[in-house]
């Protein structure tokens, strides 16, 4: 059973008083289970959109996309947002963290949609997941007082703390400086790990890209897959691309 599997998916936009855009263009992709999956992209090059389909935050033109074996356009929107709440993580290049919320605060939000024994122990668990990202002794703080660094594992947390089975990470160093990128990669790989989650993880940076254990080029709205060579291609790729570094240890345990 795969957990995503998109097979030649297409994404067609049509802007006002413009002719249509295709911005994906037969995307073929499967996710397993514990799977790591790098995806290298320039600027345009559909990333957003692709990963925008994988968090179900949207629907394919064309072409079949599905989440544990099923299709997702025979869910619901109800039960789209279910699963994405409870399934999937994000992690972004910006840490999205509410500037009036405590750590906790921010690392129980998710907990509040949750139901049974996660939302009457939301602060506990909340707290717990802070201590394995090595904030427990900042419970209390306010994002302000904290690092880059440190506001990027409450994110983390955040997007971990319902135990999705798939975390899809946006540039997640892009923010950082190159050794406090690579400790969060490092983090986000060892908690994907103990946890089971997959993780999809599109990045610009080639020291992360060719330490999956699958990793893929996005060109044009085309996805290939790049193993032979892509030390250079993706190092192209991050010259040509805006952009911060944060050099991880995708694969790689902390």
């Amino acid at each position: 059973m795969s957990l995503l599997h998109l097979s030649e998916v297409t994404r067609t936009v049509i802007p006002p008083d413009q002719p249509a855009l295709t911005i994906l263009n037969g995307v073929d992709l499967t996710v397993e289970p514990g799977d790591r999956v790098s995806i290298v992209g320039r600027s345009g090059s559909g990333k957003s959109t692709l990963l925008n389909l994988m968090g179900l935050l949207d629907q394919p033109t064309s072409g079949t996309l599905t989440f544990d074996d099923r299709p997702v356009k025979s869910y619901s929107s109800a039960e789209r947002d279910r699963v994405r709440g409870a399934r999937i993580g994000f992690i972004f290049q910006q840490f999205n963290l509410l500037p009036g919320r405590t750590a906790l605060e921010n690392v129980t939000m998710p907990l509040l949609y949750a139901s049974g024994t996660q939302f009457w122990r939301r602060k506990a668990i909340a707290a717990e997941m802070l201590e394995q990202v090595g904030l427990g002794h900042r419970l209390t703080s306010l994002p302000d007082r904290l690092s880059g660094g440190e506001q990027q594992r409450v994110a983390i947390a955040r997007s971990l703390v319902r135990g999705p089975s798939l975390i899809l990470a946006d540039e997640p160093t892009g923010a950082l400086d190159l050794d406090t990128g690579q400790t969060v990669m490092e983090l986000i790989d060892d908690v994907a790990t103990r946890t089971g989650a997959a993780l999809v993880i599109i990045t610009h940076d080639p020291a992360i890209a060719t330490r999956a254990r699958d990793h893929y080029r996005l060109d044009r709205g085309v996805l290939r897959r790049a193993d032979a060579g892509v030390g250079e291609r993706t190092a192209a790729l991050a010259a040509d691309g805006a952009g911060a570094s944060g050099a991880g240890a995708f694969g790689a345990s902390a």
